[in-house]
């Protein structure tokens, strides 16, 4: 090789390294210019969005895969120590999720328990007397907390009830609710399942694997639906008018009726009237109702309304005729009779509003 091409190489490869270092620079400082001004998402587009019900799945599995962990470990080794409560971020126990139902035949008694739970009036249509279904009280089937969750409720029965004044098992309790909140005097059958029946066997396989992993009589968070301090101001139907107005009727309409989907199903229950829960079942106290909607109400936006308007609405939507007390209806009673028996507490019960005397019993006219 001549000198002459000797130096050209010399100069190549000297342009080549000047080229490189240069470009190492350039990658640098846009990096850099990336990094400080988040600029990423303009480069590489928007990252996925991850929905509510994902985000929430997620931490459900991530809970019980570290629940499945602890049990396994203690199994091999005592020393291990017992496995710990299932929660989230936020304190709450985390339940199994659908797709984790076993597929074997107690899988099937939890799913049978699932379909009614959700959809009452098509599994358990013979017992129900309204358009209810008991996921309507109970949100996300069940899973919710502060929306009084089946994964508590079962680990707390047997116990004892004032209402009825003597222990409860867990399907005496289901049994009230049918009685209730399902208004199951008005059903095809005229009462809630009879003793025994595989309604209640299903749904308590479904609470039973919904509480695999919490613990047994224990007031974990969430349990039940929250106790909402007294309002500074009185409880008032009418500014609870204006409430429901501007953020309960876009689902349940302004007459508090509901609404259907195309196949005539309910997909947001209605609130009175003859087919919704009569005056025995807990939710016509107006402090039960204030809770449950303060914590869970309008549907995806939960504690965005103040205290004074979640007992303000609550007090509007209990002012209206629904179906009779079966308890005044089983024993005879008057109003007057039945309110002072039954009804001591938080109520409009034996009032009168909008010309209608409240606890008569509500008609489809109502």
């Amino acid at each position: 090789m001549s000198d002459h091409q000797t130096s050209q190489m010399h100069r190549s490869t000297r342009r080549r390294l000047a080229y490189a270092s240069v470009g190492a620079v350039g990658l640098f400082i846009v990096g850099a210019l990336v990094a400080d001004y988040d600029l990423l998402p303009y480069v590489t587009g928007p990252a996925p969005q991850t929905t509510e019900a994902e985000r929430s799945a997620q931490i459900a599995r991530a809970a019980r895969t570290q629940l499945d962990e602890q049990r396994q470990a203690w199994q091999e080794d005592l020393s291990a120590g017992p496995p710990e409560l299932p929660v989230g971020p936020k304190g709450y126990y985390q339940p199994p999720l659908k797709e984790d139902i076993p597929d074997d035949e107690f899988g099937d008694a939890v799913t049978r328990g699932r379909e009614i739970f959700v959809n009452t009036g098509t599994n358990a249509g013979e017992f129900v007397g309204n358009d209810l279904a008991c996921a309507n009280c109970h949100l996300n089937a069940g899973r919710r907390p502060n929306s009084a969750p089946m994964w508590a409720a079962i680990t707390n029965y047997p116990a004892y009830r004032g209402k009825n004044e003597m222990i409860n098992t867990i399907e005496d309790r289901v049994n009230g609710c049918f009685t209730y909140s399902m208004n199951a005097p008005g059903s095809p059958s005229g009462g809630p399942p009879p003793q025994g029946h595989q309604v209640y066997k299903d749904l308590e396989s479904y609470f039973s694997w919904l509480a695999d992993g919490n613990a047994l009589r224990e007031d974990v968070p969430g349990r039940g639906y929250p106790s909402l301090e007294e309002p500074e101001q009185d409880y008032d139907r009418d500014r609870g008018e204006q409430v429901f107005a501007d953020n309960c009727a876009v689902c349940h309409g302004l007459n508090g009726q509901g609404q259907k989907d195309l196949n005539g199903r309910y997909i947001f229950p209605p609130l009175w009237g003859p087919n919704s829960y009569n005056w025995g079942a807990g939710m016509h106290r107006v402090n039960t109702a204030a809770g449950f909607i303060k914590a869970n109400m309008p549907l995806g936006r939960p504690d965005s309304l103040s205290n004074q308007q979640a007992w303000d609405v609550a007090a509007y939507i209990n002012s209206f005729p629904r179906p009779a007390d079966p308890r005044q209806v089983d024993e005879d009673l008057d109003l007057d009779e039945a309110k002072e028996a039954y009804h001591q507490h938080q109520d409009y019960y034996g009032e009168t509003r909008n010309g209608a005397t409240l606890g008569k019993g509500a008609s489809p006219q109502s």
